[in-house]
């Protein structure tokens, strides 16, 4: 391709707030092109990496025994209803009709409609089996942000396995776990593993591969000795619970009007956040449920989930809060706390002499304490995970890091077979649900991850792996026919030779085309310019090393640096 009859548009200054350096480089070096909030087109170049990354992610999936197929993003809305997972999304989800008025959504996700067609299998024979796609999902994201990283349409392979039992589905689960491995380390990507929630997909064994970096949004904790890893949602807080020491005092209720929130209510009585309990109200299961946590301490309904056992867990709405607590939102309490089971993170075993909702308006109480002034009924660990707890493996420090999710990974069990009827009859005859796993990997996003690892402040630095081309050649005055004769000649035996090249042609000063050849981040770089009437050129790794070389080696050098995926 020459440059000429490229459209890749780079542009010197992006207006706008843009916080990640992906997403800068990306919309500057002519590769993506916002259409709307969270909506992207793929410009030519963004779509040759696009190609290199879906190319790599199709080889480790067939070698994994895995079966491509392609679903509609159009799917019955009546679908998702069956499975709970309409109002679970709800807004989320786009929705609109059809012509005679039918619901339909765009599909965000296709567990159901995979599910759907699984149920076409009638026997154990035919199991197992996995199926996988790359396909368009939808989400409406109230917050769109960093470009490709969190947007509304994005696309993502997703693949499904369906066994006859647990056992077959590890084996699935360990296939495509080796497999993602596969993909991340062919692109050269960093990336740590985490134990994660299922949030609203479902399931167990939850695992996210995560692009540790600074600008990334999500959070998780790693121990640096034994390498455990889990988001703070699930990870595991080790239980090193203090017998209280401090007498108990009398109870004593404190007037705080308007004071509902943690920092409102902290500042209003002078404590720090540590000596508060919030008591939040959850409806599981059609059971109201007090869940009680420290006041500078995240709820994990993840934790909370688990703990009572439940498989629906929401926040119970303002009514049933005041019907529980008789005070609105922001002032209940486990004292005289009506019809509501309580259940407490261990840590506020160590805790005496707490301030918590007085259970009317306006109103708190101090010199709380459990056992005297109300009974547990379950005590667990219920709280977010922090840096700083200890790992509970190896009982070290855990540090906390920000991330991109590269991939997610979870063991469905039964949820979805169950609820849309796919099932198979057994060697004894017994009808039995299939048994899923689910693997997504979003194949977009790893174009902005992959310029978040490799980029420097002139541009980005691909891979070889998935670079739009892995030689440009830039010829410095395409009016110098000696330049021209040595570029083209050039041009010519690095195809023949198995490279994909770019020439870089166009009628501009020098400095652009170096400027815009470090901003498109092309691994191999062959200058032809002033030492071309010495028959030499200058052949380079964008981010790495450079030679001067007769022309004519050229092709071998390139070869040598660009020898490894990775500059070094």
């Amino acid at each position: 391709m020459r440059t000429r009859e490229l459209f890749a548009p780079t542009l010197r200054q992006i207006s706008g707030e843009v916080e990640l350096a992906s997403h800068r480089l990306l919309l500057r070096g002519g590769f993506i092109r916002q259409l709307a909030a969270g909506m992207y087109s793929l410009l030519p170049l963004g779509l040759r990496v696009v190609r290199k990354i879906e190319n790599i992610v199709r080889e480790e999936m067939d070698a994994a025994g895995a079966q491509e197929v392609f679903l509609p993003a159009l799917h019955p809305l009546e679908l998702w209803e069956k499975t709970g997972r309409a109002e679970y999304w709800g807004d989320e989800l786009m929705k609109l009709k059809d012509r005679g008025g039918r619901p339909f959504c765009l599909g965000g996700t296709h567990e159901e409609v995979i599910t759907q067609l699984a149920s076409e299998v009638k026997s154990y024979r035919e199991l197992p089996f996995t199926l996988y796609q790359i396909q368009t999902k939808f989400r409406d994201d109230p917050r769109p942000r960093g470009g490709l990283v969190r947007v509304r349409e994005f696309t993502m392979k997703d693949a499904y396995s369906f066994d006859r039992d647990v056992a077959g589905l590890d084996v699935s689960y360990d296939k495509m776990v080796e497999a993602y491995h596969n993909i991340l380390k062919r692109i050269g990507l960093t990336y740590h593993v985490v134990e994660a929630s299922g949030g609203g997909i479902g399931g167990w064994d939850t695992k996210e591969f995560e692009l540790p970096t600074e600008t990334g949004e999500s959070h998780y904790l790693r121990c640096e000795s034994c390498g455990y890893a889990a988001t703070p949602e699930v990870a595991e807080v080790r239980r090193e619970i203090a017998e209280p020491t401090e007498a108990e005092r009398p109870l004593e209720r404190v007037e705080t009007p308007d004071q509902r929130t943690i920092e409102q209510v902290t500042a209003f009585l002078e404590v720090p956040a540590r000596q508060l309990v919030k008591t939040l109200i959850y409806a599981a299961d059609g059971r109201v449920v007090a869940a009680l946590v420290r006041g500078d301490r995240e709820m994990s309904e993840d934790k909370l989930r688990a703990a009572l056992g439940a498989k629906r867990l929401q926040m119970a709405d303002p009514a049933t809060i005041e019907r529980v607590s008789g005070a609105p939102v922001g002032f209940a309490g486990p004292v005289d706390l009506k019809e509501a089971e309580i259940v407490a993170d261990d840590e506020i075993r160590g805790e005496r002499n707490f301030v918590t909702g007085g259970n009317a308006a306006d109103l708190h109480v101090r010199n709380v304490n459990w056992g005297r002034d109300f009974e547990v009924a379950k005590w667990a660990d219920l709280r977010n995970g922090v840096p700083g707890d200890l790992c509970p493996k190896c009982g070290q420090p855990l540090t906390g890091y920000r991330g991109i999710e590269l991939a997610h990974i979870f063991k469905l069990g039964t949820i979805y077979s169950e609820a849309l009827e796919a099932s198979f009859l057994d060697e004894d005859g017994q009808r039995k649900p299939m048994v899923m796993g689910c693997y997504g990997i979003g194949t977009t996003r790893l174009i902005a991850s992959v310029v978040e690892q490799f980029h420097d402040e002139a541009g980005i630095i691909w891979p070889m792996s998935v670079a739009p081309y892995e030689v440009e050649i830039i010829l410095l005055n395409q009016d110098d026919s000696v330049q021209s004769e040595i570029a083209e000649r050039l041009y010519t035996e690095l195809q023949e030779d198995g490279f994909e090249v770019l020439l870089e042609d166009r009628p501009e000063r020098a400095g652009v085309k170096f400027k815009d050849a470090d901003l498109i981040g092309i691994p191999g770089q062959v200058v032809v310019g002033r030492l071309a009437g010495e028959g030499k050129v200058e052949v380079r790794r964008r981010g790495g090393e450079s030679r001067t070389v007769p022309a004519e080696d050229a092709a071998t050098a390139v070869r040598e640096l660009l020898s490894t995926n990775l500059p070094g």
